[in-house]
């Protein structure tokens, strides 16, 4: 996480005083205060950073952008280092291939290439990123990843989701400005996945299974990542939580048997879509705590979310456990994959 957290409250305090529509102050009122996110966390000490921000609260895309060419290498090279200190049996030189997740940034050497030397990786690791892909990267990510050890069994492959989506709100009377603003937060996730059989001591260690991908076509002018002169842009309308109840039910049971499903890993994109997750599917409610637990203490990092979920329901899993992992995006797209604790 970046050292910055800042409460969901403090948020209030800073964003209404700049609000002259009086509708638009109480629904900014009731996406915070019914988010069911109490903190968030961002690489910078304010969430409008003064080094960023005029007085009139604007800021451009190539200043936010600079931004993320600091703390993005900043945020990958500690996340790194702890993911090869936590995972026994790997070492930097161990790591055949970097897969890197971002849609909140862009840089060229970038921080995949920064991880080589920050991290002390062979200078011929192969290098992918996934970018632009929104809050379902993860889990193309941890696809790509399996299909590249299935390719070649002697490979290690490096998995990172990192999203710096507080580098781009902006004070503005849209809907869509004010939910962006009541819900994303930055932080970042990594993984190793790789054929060798992991160390039995491990406590998130899990197989990956088949991974699925549908999209709700009529969902595509509902969630939007456009990139714009004052920052990314973001379309995030109210029928989301709607759209993704209409599709997710029959999606699921296209897979597999949602009673046999012990644990469900879905990204929390907001409250709304929990809720309709739980009724749609049906999922137990009970099955949906760590996901609201990790959306109360983190709000929504975009693609890193759903790796918090995983490790958070691994740690808790029993062995032969089955995990089923969902999360959505722009398009709208669904993007599921099926996991085993080992």
């Amino acid at each position: 996480m970046p050292p910055f957290v800042h409460q969901q409250t403090e948020i209030e305090e800073l964003f209404l005083p700049r609000i002259d529509d009086r509708r638009t102050r109480m629904l900014l009122k009731r996406s915070l205060r019914g988010s069911g996110i109490k903190t968030r966390h961002s690489v910078c000490e304010s969430f409008f950073s003064t080094e960023l921000y005029d007085a009139d609260g604007r800021a451009s895309t190539a200043d936010r952008n600079r931004i993320y060419s600091r703390e993005s290498r900043i945020l990958a090279r500690a996340l790194g280092r702890r993911l090869l200190e936590k995972t026994t049996g790997f070492s930097a030189q161990d790591i055949t291939h970097v897969v890197f997740a971002s849609c909140t940034g862009f840089a060229n050497p970038g921080p995949d290439f920064h991880l080589i030397a920050d991290l002390g990786l062979r200078s011929d690791v192969q290098r992918n990123v996934l970018g632009f892909m929104g809050c379902y990267a993860a889990v193309p990510a941890l696809r790509m990843a399996k299909q590249i050890s299935e390719a070649d069994p002697a490979a290690n492959v490096l998995v990172m989701c990192l999203e710096l989506c507080s580098l781009h709100l902006q004070f503005a009377d849209s809907h869509d400005s004010v939910l962006a603003n009541s819900l994303f937060s930055d932080g970042a996730g990594a993984a190793i996945v790789s054929s060798r059989v992991p160390d039995k001591q491990s406590t998130s260690a899990a197989e990956l299974g088949d991974f699925f991908t549908e999209i709700i076509p009529e969902g595509e002018p509902d969630m939007k990542w456009e990139i714009g002169n004052q920052g990314f842009d973001l379309v995030l309308s109210n029928r989301v939580p709607q759209l993704i109840e209409s599709g997710i039910g029959g999606f699921v049971r296209s897979i597999c048997d949602p009673s046999e499903i012990r644990h469900w890993a879905v990204h929390p994109g907001g409250k709304g879509i929990l809720d309709k997750v739980e009724a749609a599917v049906p999922v137990p409610p009970d099955k949906l705590t760590i996901p609201r637990e990790v959306m109360k203490k983190y709000g929504n990092m975009a693609s890193a979310t759903v790796l918090f979920v995983i490790k958070d329901i691994l740690e808790q899993a029993q062995p032969g456990d089955s995990v089923f992992s969902v999360a959505f995006g722009p398009g709208l797209t669904i993007e599921a994959g099926l996991l085993r604790k080992c």
